[in-house]
């Protein structure tokens, strides 16, 4: 298979038209098993993917580790290859407790300087506060990256769950390549305000959540046991009546799906390919199972017909429960 790419951002890097996201390999889906998170990302790279998207807070520090040992023991042009996209920013206690985030100047290089040197790595392809800290005005958080892409730490300055005026504000202080937002079928608030202003200014989004968190991979039930440390258990959307309901959309996708002899993740990934050539969907794929599944969207074709059939089978907004508990959705700065 040949990846597709696309490109980051007007003056962004080159990269693979689906992106790795690594969360999950770490942190907040249950256990993950370190030995398959290592050979998914090295089936990545060997299939064509070059973003790799992690976060320092990812286990505190445990998923830049294991990229880093996924990187070390990967064929020397496959690592060549690799691009990684990182967001810093959240504060952990041992217990894994959060206690918001830090966007000071001086804490922007302090992170940068452990995330470096976790990731083995001479720099940062793109580098992102993971929230805007309500604290520090994003143009001085976006100063200091930018002072670290002028030492060469960081090549390029990206944004994670900001809103339109914010990005604008961002703009104004410095090149921007990107924006990291949730986008899926059940997830669209960004099409309202933020794409406009990210399109008007030339700045690509990458998509996490493009499944939603599994919601829409046509693999969740209604009896799968989620554990504690399982974000999942505590998300609104995957509680009670909001999951049957949620649940009862994916099986009317499930029938499109299968009209195009494509699974239910295939449809929903190629959905958000299709939404536009600077948009980047991030897969969470934790297993080579799985990334293979994901990465036969890249060959799912979707014509206005199949384009309508999907809206009118999950129109915006059809989904019930918010995508975050109500702690977590009061640190979003994005409109969606």
């Amino acid at each position: 298979m040949t990846i597709p790419t696309r490109t980051l951002g007007t003056n962004g890097p080159r990269v693979s038209a689906l992106g790795l996201g690594c969360m999950g390999m770490s942190a907040l889906y249950g256990d993950a098993d370190r030995t398959e998170s290592i050979a998914t990302i090295h089936a990545a790279l060997e299939a064509g993917v070059t973003l790799l998207d992690t976060g320092d807070f990812y286990a505190m520090g445990h998923n830049e580790l294991l990229i880093s040992e996924a990187l070390r023991t990967a064929p020397a042009a496959r690592r060549e290859q690799a691009l990684t996209s990182v967001k810093f920013g959240a504060l952990r206690g041992p217990d894994g407790g959060w206690f918001g985030y830090d966007g000071r100047p001086a804490a922007v290089k302090n992170f940068a300087a452990y995330s470096l040197q976790r990731l083995g790595v001479d720099h940062i392809d793109v580098y992102r506060i993971a929230r805007v800290d309500a604290d520090v005005p994003i143009e001085e958080t976006v100063g200091a990256i930018a002072e670290l892409v002028e030492q060469g730490y960081v090549r390029h300055i990206g944004l994670s769950e900001v809103g339109a005026d914010t990005i604008r504000r961002a703009a104004a202080t410095a090149p921007i390549a990107d924006v990291q937002l949730e986008y899926a079928l059940i997830t669209r608030g960004i099409e309202d305000r933020i794409l406009p202003v990210t399109r008007e200014l030339g700045i690509s989004v990458t998509a996490y959540g493009v499944l939603s968190r599994g919601l829409i991979s046509g693999h969740f039930t209604t009896d799968r046991q989620l554990g504690a440390s399982d974000f999942r258990a505590h998300s609104p959307r995957f509680q009670g009546e909001n999951l049957q309901h949620n649940l009862t959309l994916v099986e009317q996708l499930r029938k499109l799906a299968e009209q195009k002899g494509v699974s239910v993740a295939q449809l929903a990934i190629a959905w958000v390919l299709s939404r536009g050539e600077d948009i980047v969907p991030l897969v969470g794929a934790r297993t080579r199972e799985r990334l293979t599944e994901s990465l036969g969207a890249l060959d799912v074709v979707l014509d206005a017909a199949d384009l309508a059939a999907i809206e009118a089978t999950v129109p915006a907004d059809s989904a019930v429960g918010d995508r975050y508990p109500s702690a977590m959705m009061a640190h979003l700065d994005s409109e969606h």
